[in-house]
């Protein structure tokens, strides 16, 4: 009988040993991740959800920043979380944008992180000084056609969805624009305003506080809707008359593939309920974002036609990162 039982006592202790999914305490904080240093626009959505949880999930929430390498180093840590309370505030960078830029990522965007709800939108902009030349959208493409690769735009980084913005604009148009990427859209704007580059694509959240102040205009935004902050400017597709301009920079909550799938549904279902409230409306708008809030079968949606449309414009482009 002991030797019998011993293998099975074995067993069991091993299997006790490991960290278990299944029997996480209730009163487990959520750690949510976000990629990005403090004070961004994904950070403010995170903190104001993380604000408003703990009255539909009822236990805390952690916001942890980890930002570095586009969003990779956040989403990486996220897809290994073992604890059953760690989530990503995933964007499209490290989901949608770097399996396409990078042979060898760390994890596997599809296999290793599900889709929880989709949260906002925070678009993309084409955006010059106040005083500039250029009037409208038509003015630049008119331009960049007769001095091919001459006419410059600035984005906040080689590889990141404000430089694939601008290229997918450049291959619907047919023209040459000069990429010059920036660490960022501080360093970015302010070569805007000193002049040193013709145009910024950026996001609402980074350009209105120029737009307030008079110092930018809005060209297009590539959204479907309006931006009333930024003084209701037409979309690109409106300015340009291309299609496909419609580029949701989508901001959404991702978990671990491991984590189990009622804990996921609880979730998504407290985010889905958050997201539908006015004031949670009013708050992502003043931000420059538009809430798109969604269950997992919409995120799951946005993320693949993100995906394959990055896919399209890296290949076309022959982008290739440092």
């Amino acid at each position: 009988m002991k030797l019998r039982l011993k293998p099975l006592f074995l067993g069991l202790a091993a299997c006790l040993a490991l960290p278990s999914l299944m029997a996480q305490p209730a009163d487990r904080p959520l750690r949510v991740v976000v990629p990005f240093a403090a004070g961004g626009a994904q950070d403010v959505i995170a903190r104001y959800l993380g604000a408003k949880l703990p009255g539909k999930l009822g236990t805390s929430v952690i916001i942890d920043n980890k930002a570095g390498a586009g969003g990779i180093l956040a989403a990486d840590a996220v897809a290994k979380a073992t604890d059953g309370a760690t989530v990503l505030m995933a964007t499209g960078g490290a989901i949608t944008v770097a399996p396409h830029l990078q042979s060898k990522l760390p994890y596997d965007a599809r296999r290793d992180l599900v889709p929880v709800a989709l949260i906002a939108d925070t678009p993309m902009t084409v955006a010059v000084r106040s005083d500039s030349v250029y009037k409208n959208l038509a003015d630049v493409l008119r331009d960049a056609k007769a001095r091919p690769g001459q006419v410059t735009y600035a984005s906040t980084g080689n590889g990141t969805v404000s430089h694939l913005s601008g290229a997918l604009l450049a291959q619907a148009a047919g023209v040459s624009l000069l990429h010059v990427p920036y660490r960022g859209a501080a360093p970015a704007l302010t070569d805007l305003m000193g002049g040193q580059v013709a145009m910024i694509v950026t996001s609402a959240a980074s350009i209105d506080p120029m737009v307030e102040s008079g110092k930018a205009r809005v060209l297009g935004t590539f959204s479907k809707a309006h931006l009333p902050n930024l003084g209701n400017p037409p979309t690109v597709g409106e300015a340009s008359g291309l299609s496909g301009m419609d580029v949701p920079i989508w901001v959404g909550v991702m978990a671990p593939a491991r984590m189990p799938a009622e804990q996921q549904k609880k979730l998504s279902a407290a985010l889905v309920e958050l997201c539908q409230l006015p004031e949670t409306r009013e708050h992502f708008a003043k931000l420059g974002a538009v809430n798109t809030c969604g269950g997992s079968a919409d995120l799951d949606k946005v993320i693949a036609d993100d995906s394959q449309r990055w896919a399209g414009v890296v290949k076309l482009g022959g982008i290739k990162i440092d």
